[in-house]
């Protein structure tokens, strides 16, 4: 397939690039600075562009068969650019009738899961609420989706850690794994490339967790 991945320098979306070019796919990576991609690949095309106009990433996303998103803030000042940037990708995706999208979300963004113990709606609680900023850029996110004409996919894990692949997680369609509290970012990449021809994940959320 042809995928385009953005914000391939953080760590779930250096991760598709990775996993993607590994698979067999033809990767674009569209960067800021593409100083800071460390994967390199002969299927692998880097694009350097801001995220601010539309019209600007129309020529990374023609033609693919998903767009993959690792966008989002990376701390609590950062809150409102998930939002913002995802809008510009719809831009851009609409513009070239470029269906498949999915992005990273977070799980207290979904509902809960049904009989989570003590410990953990409280941690859900407390997380929130430290966060709540974060996560209200999040569901404006997943607004914007709603609202889209693409086919999207709003996958939502726990804390991230670094750690290396595994392939054995939890996923639930409209809802988030009982007690899952952890997962690598190089799983939650997994399990993005894993949807892309998931028809049921289509206009879900998707949440995902040890």
């Amino acid at each position: 397939m042809k995928l385009t991945v953005f914000g391939a320098t953080g760590g779930i979306g250096r991760e598709l690039v990775r996993q993607g070019l590994d698979a067999g796919h033809e990767v674009t990576a569209v960067v800021r600075d593409p100083a800071r991609l460390t994967v390199t690949g002969d299927r692998l095309e880097v694009v350097r562009a801001g995220l601010t106009d539309p019209q600007e990433l129309r020529a990374a996303v023609v033609g693919r068969d998903a767009v993959l998103s690792g966008l989002g803030a990376r701390s609590r000042k950062d809150a409102g650019v998930a939002a913002r940037l995802t809008r510009t990708v719809l831009g851009a995706m609409e513009a070239e009738g470029v269906r498949r999208l999915l992005v990273v979300s977070a799980g207290p963004v979904g509902p809960a899961p049904e009989g989570d113990g003590l410990l953990d709606r409280g941690m859900r609680g407390l997380v929130s609420a430290i966060l709540k900023d974060v996560y209200a850029d999040l569901r404006e996110m997943e607004a914007e989706l709603a609202r889209s004409g693409t086919d999207w996919t709003s996958v939502r894990p726990p804390r991230l850690q670094n750690k290396p692949l595994t392939g054995h997680y939890r996923t639930v369609i409209g809802g988030f794994p009982q007690a899952g509290r952890f997962i690598a970012r190089a799983d939650v990449a997994h399990a993005m490339l894993s949807m892309i021809d998931d028809e049921g994940t289509v206009k879900q959320g998707v949440g995902v967790a040890y």
